[in-house]
């Protein structure tokens, strides 16, 4: 089956008699067994739930993965395999990951004894660099500036030296990138943004063809207990029926309206790997299916950026992306505000950095919303 209908008809339905279109909402926490000796699939919901194994075996066949298990958000997700470090071992991520994975390694390796290195041209990396290098971690397209990393290029040289390599996809979704199949051990997702489509749900997910690993994170999982509850599995599998038709809007409309910035006189730079400039966009053509519903940009500099978001009426200010509504965000000071000023200045996140997440609105109204926005934000109104 291809993509499309997978979304809709996969995933291992738990029994009913019912035999309802839409699968059951199972809220119990234990479930009873038939004797000491006969244990079912079912016996404590933090170690697995029917809602929630629906959904874990709906996302791993769209990855076309061997395993998926199912958090409680992206961060959940995230923790999840750094559990996998233990002391002494080191970890290279690339430059502009997502604020919260900052947060977290840069606040709690050094604590467990882990070291890390946060390095800029990622795609530079050669075996002598991954000597003692324990992990690679990166988000590409990158958290906010859309930099994208040559999956296949990094997971040649991570397997010569028996380095673990883990990619954050939430941008893509396994609609557009499959991390698995360029190379990478683990996969790792917010799934509160595109999987979830619609602002309502907090979940994560990851994902490996990996037994051990599996059995390893499995563990985690259970012992952790940052597992993904019964009616949030059931919210995102409801949003992945429309994943493939919501993206694609996405990518339509982002395109245009990076189009629109990059010949815009009053835009200074776009971020977006779609427009057809360089390295990023040759890569991620390469590597994906499309370039994503999200771009950052840089106003003129006479431009009152202030003027500009409060301006605006559809995109709205607020943190996150991936839901059908379009928003806007600072991400010196909303997303990204973990990194310290001297760190976001020399990556190229600076304080008129604006991050837009373009939603499925009709184009023509979305393009009117910037110009207004962009007019006001010249005349200081």
């Amino acid at each position: 089956m291809k993509y499309e209908t997978k979304a809709i008809h996969d995933g291992f339905k738990p029994e009913s008699s019912v035999q309802g279109v839409n699968i059951p909402l199972e809220l119990s926490t234990t479930f009873v067994q038939e004797g000491i000796s006969d244990y079912q699939d079912f016996v404590y919901s933090r170690g697995n739930n029917p809602t929630r194994n629906y959904v874990e075996t709906l996302v791993a066949s769209l990855e076309e993965a061997k395993y998926c298990l199912g958090l409680s958000s992206g961060m959940a997700a995230t923790s999840l395999v750094f559990g996998l470090l233990k002391s002494g071992d080191r970890v290279l991520f690339n430059s502009n990951v997502y604020g919260g994975t900052y947060r977290y390694f840069s606040n709690l390796f050094n604590k467990n004894g882990i070291d890390y290195t946060v390095l800029e041209h990622f795609n530079d990396l050669n075996a002598h660099d991954l000597d003692g290098v324990t992990a690679i971690f990166i988000e590409t397209p990158s958290n906010p500036l859309l930099e994208v990393t040559d999956i296949r290029k990094i997971s040649k040289i991570a397997k010569e030296k028996n380095v673990l390599l883990i990619v954050d996809n939430t941008f893509m979704t396994s609609y557009l990138q499959k991390p698995l199949d360029l190379g990478a051990d683990l996969v790792v997702y917010s799934a509160t943004k595109y999987y979830s489509g619609h602002s309502d749900s907090l979940a994560g997910f990851v994902l490996t063809n990996d037994d051990e690993l599996y059995e390893q994170l499995k563990f985690l999982q259970n012992t952790f207990g940052s597992v993904l509850s019964p009616f949030d599995s059931y919210l995102i599998q409801r949003g992945i029926k429309t994943l493939p038709l919501r993206m694609d809007r996405h990518l339509e409309n982002a395109q245009q309206v990076a189009d629109y910035l990059d010949n815009h006189d009053l835009v200074k730079e776009v971020f977006y790997s779609g427009l057809n400039k360089g390295e990023n966009y040759k890569i991620q053509n390469s590597q994906a299916k499309g370039h994503g519903g999200v771009l950052s940009f840089i106003l003129d500099d006479h431009c009152d950026i202030d003027v500009f978001v409060k301006s605006l009426n559809i995109f709205d200010l607020a943190v996150s992306l991936g839901g059908v509504e379009s928003l806007i965000c600072h991400p010196s000071t909303m997303t990204h505000e973990s990194y310290p000023i001297e760190l976001q200045e020399k990556i190229g996140i600076s304080h008129r950095l604006l991050r837009l997440a373009v939603g499925v609105e009709n184009i023509e109204d979305l393009l009117e919303d910037l110009s207004q926005a962009i007019e006001k934000s010249e005349r200081g109104e």
